[in-house]
């Protein structure tokens, strides 16, 4: 009697063995599977970040933070650029408030009825910028030379202008 128990306990221990080793390979290969996407997912995301790194320098290279001469002529001037660059983009945002119908650098009327106004500002450099203008409706851009005199003000000259035509 004894030895059948010792063997139905030796049997029972074997298939109790088998049992946790198929669900332990079971869970291990899922994990496996797991870190395998998981790095395929990694890999891709890296591959992505150095993309967009490369645009970010791309976008940054006409763009006066990353012009190191725009910013030293500025210095040279007495100028300190980082209480220069607001008060340009400030210079141009001001004139958004306008009396009648003419915007002070804009050479179009509004073709609605709300304003035209300038909406984004690009500065290039320490002579040049970008803005876009809109009436709600219309939109375009402006390539504006600007520069900056001994006492501090700024001199805005409209150099060229673009309406984009409503499809």
């Amino acid at each position: 009697m004894k030895s059948r128990i010792f063997m139905y306990l030796f049997i029972f221990s074997v298939l109790l063995i088998i049992f946790q080793y198929m669900n332990s390979k079971g869970i291990i290969d899922k994990y496996e599977k797991d870190i395998k996407k998981f790095k395929s997912k990694i890999a891709d995301l890296e591959s992505e970040q150095t993309d967009l790194n490369d645009k970010i320098y791309d976008l940054s290279f006409f763009n006066i933070e990353g012009d190191e001469e725009a910013i030293t002529y500025f210095e040279d001037q007495g100028f300190n650029y980082d209480v220069l660059l607001p008060k340009i983009k400030d210079g141009l945002l001001e004139m958004n408030v306008y009396k009648g119908i003419d915007h002070p650098i804009i050479p179009y009327v509004s073709m609605t009825d709300s304003k035209i106004m300038i909406d984004r500002i690009k500065v290039l450099n320490h002579k040049w910028l970008l803005t876009n203008f809109t009436d709600g409706k219309h939109w375009g851009e402006l390539f504006i030379n600007y520069e900056v005199n001994e006492s501090g003000a700024i001199d805005y000259k409209l150099t060229d202008y673009f309406l984009y035509p409503i499809n």
